[in-house]
């Protein structure tokens, strides 16, 4: 008798991620300015211990940043599909936290804490939380114009606002691994993810894996997750989308005009599709805004593909060494 295939903790959705900073009132700053909007503070006074963030989506929150004695990435979090998930996860996972409430957290829910068993970081599931009402702002929808299709009607014209890009969503988040082959095996047994590019070197070893979550037909994004294999563990960059390219491109300037320093972009990645806007915030972590991203289902097999010029971005700016390190 054949032995049944383990069972896989079942994800929904990417959620929220965290950030411990020593200086947070400085990351609050730039937290701003790139677009997100401070849903609620817990500290004394004015002397915030940790902040909630959220985006203009239904999400109740999509990061938290905490002041600490040194930088550090807390982990991402994802939705679980079912309470029975979290228990297994509980019950199953390396180093599983109990179950526990999110007690001061918008939306509240239960979360469990585990370990990434390569390399040891945090990552987080979650259940319960209770959604967000999404925060009615102004956003352009005026069509656009081709030379041989004219989609805005005649006397319309085109306005914008300098202003930080709205942050609609945590889109995914990535770290580098010191083993591939562990990790894809992690958390391709565990998991619903599914790889949708994975990126091989010269001598046809595999290096990075794209995870979308294995959602059967529903649309998802090209990936939530990746991880790229190399010498030490770090969280490479969080990602988060925003309207429209108009909307980013301002969010571009807002930033370099307040002073913030760009990592990589604009440009338009090859895998996953997007246009991407990496920066570096004020403890040097990278955060990208990115719009237009690929959506796939399950119908759509993994892809293979070699690393090298050109592998990363159809156009902008070349790859700062700064990006790959």
């Amino acid at each position: 008798m054949a032995t049944p295939p383990p069972r896989k903790i079942q994800l929904v959705r990417i959620a929220h991620v965290y950030y411990k900073y020593p200086d947070l009132e400085k990351a609050k700053e730039f937290l701003l300015d790139f677009g997100f909007t401070v849903e609620k503070k817990i500290g004394n006074n004015d002397d915030d211990e940790k902040i909630y963030f959220r985006g203009y989506g239904t999400e109740p929150w999509i990061l938290c940043a905490t002041k600490s004695d040194k930088a550090e990435f807390g982990g991402a979090a994802f939705v679980v599909e079912s309470e029975a998930d979290l228990n297994f996860a509980a019950e199953t996972l390396p180093k599983a936290s109990e179950v526990y409430e999110l007690k001061d957290a918008p939306g509240g829910g239960r979360c469990v804490t585990f370990y990434d068993p390569v390399d040891g970081w945090p990552m987080h599931l979650v259940y319960g939380q209770e959604s967000a009402d999404m925060v009615d702002i102004p956003l352009p929808q005026t069509p656009v114009n081709y030379p041989t299709e004219k989609n805005r009607q005649v006397n319309k014209t085109q306005r914008f606002t300098k202003r930080p890009a709205p942050i609609h969503k945590l889109g995914h988040f990535g770290v580098r691994t010191t083993s591939f082959a562990k990790s894809y095996e992690f958390y391709c047994s565990r998991f619903n993810f599914l790889a949708s590019d994975i990126v091989y070197d010269e001598q046809n070893i595999d290096r990075i894996a794209f995870y979308r979550l294995n959602r059967g037909k529903e649309e998802v994004d090209h990936h939530s997750f990746f991880f790229v294999e190399g010498p030490t563990y770090k969280v490479h960059h969080t990602s988060y989308e925003t309207h429209d390219f108009d909307t980013q491109v301002l969010g571009h300037d807002w930033l370099r005009e307040k002073g913030h320093k760009n990592c990589w972009g604009v440009g338009r990645h090859v895998l996953g599709s997007q246009i991407f806007d990496y920066w570096f915030d004020p403890s040097g972590f990278i955060l990208e805004h990115y719009v237009d991203g690929d959506l796939v289902n399950s119908d759509e097999p993994t892809h293979r593909s070699q690393t090298g010029p050109g592998s990363l971005h159809v156009w902008g700016p070349d790859v700062p060494s700064t990006f790959l390190d």
